[in-house]
């Protein structure tokens, strides 16, 4: 429990209600907020799942909740380290609490039905996102969900999420996935392959926590997993396939890309910046 005052002004203007947690702290020396990390509540009740977020002895809090009717409570500041992600990786952090800012999303979860989220909720989701992003110039590979840094441990907010919708409002990166085709070839846990490794690597470059040794092992089961969850939502089976490895693929290219095109446009304002 923190003796740093807690939150008594919302840090965005879409916020509807101020509940402060008292489970936060500094971030540690050298952090931002550079990373959007959204989950679902995965509890019955909404204004349950809040009040658990603002018990000491719950340990857990996040910067934000977004109820299913698209009410917005705030519960840490967002110059705060919340205690959101756990035990958790992303291109090469592992401590993704003092680098991110944490959104639950009610939802009950895969355990109690998995609903669908609300149009109203994806709304405020994608308001508040929006804000968050252009605040913090979070960039697009850096939107993740809570199941993308800890693949061993969560599947939220999953595959019902509309990961596209909120790209489209600027938020995160989308592809379009590659179509399932049944006859093609299909690779379970226990595989050998340099399709494995390839697939490994890419992964990596992306930012996810593997290691490249061409075996489809339960780590690996678990990464393939969460990318399924994020980019191949009509087929999570933790099975590499050739439209997994094809939409990685295109996920990494699009990727390098931006940042090739990012690079080239810093270099340009920073050359008219000198010859001015």
């Amino acid at each position: 429990m923190s003796d740093i005052p807690l939150i008594e002004t919302p840090d965005s203007p879409h916020v509807n209600a101020l509940q402060p947690s008292p489970n936060f702290e500094p971030r540690k020396p050298g952090y931002r907020p550079n990373l959007l990390l959204l989950h679902y509540t995965g509890m019955h009740s909404c204004q349950k799942a809040i009040d658990w977020l603002g018990r000491p002895e719950s340990k857990v809090s996040c910067h934000y909740v977004v109820a299913d009717d698209g009410t917005i409570t705030q519960m840490v500041a967002e110059d705060m380290r919340a205690w959101h992600a756990g035990q958790s990786y992303w291109d090469g952090v592992t401590d993704i609490n003092s680098c991110s800012i944490g959104i639950e999303i009610h939802n009950p979860g895969h355990t109690q039905g998995y609903p669908d989220f609300p149009d109203t909720q994806m709304d405020a989701v994608m308001r508040l996102s929006t804000d968050i992003v252009g605040r913090h110039r979070i960039a697009k590979g850096r939107v993740l969900g809570h199941s993308d840094v800890a693949p061993q441990r969560k599947i939220d907010p999953g595959e019902k999420f509309d990961w596209k919708g909120l790209a489209a409002a600027g938020v995160g990166r989308w592809i379009a996935p590659e179509p399932i085709d049944d006859g093609n070839w299909s690779l379970a846990p226990g595989a050998r392959s340099e399709k494995i490794a390839d697939a490994q690597h890419l992964l990596r470059t992306y930012g996810y926590g593997v290691h490249v040794t061409g075996i489809l092992d339960q780590p690996t089961a678990f990464v393939l997993r969460a990318f399924q969850l994020h980019w191949r939502p009509t087929g999570v089976d933790s099975r590499l396939d050739a439209s997994t490895l094809e939409t990685l693929r295109r996920l990494v290219h699009t990727a390098l890309t931006d940042h090739a095109v990012a690079r080239k446009s810093t270099r340009r304002q920073l050359w008219q910046l000198s010859s001015r």
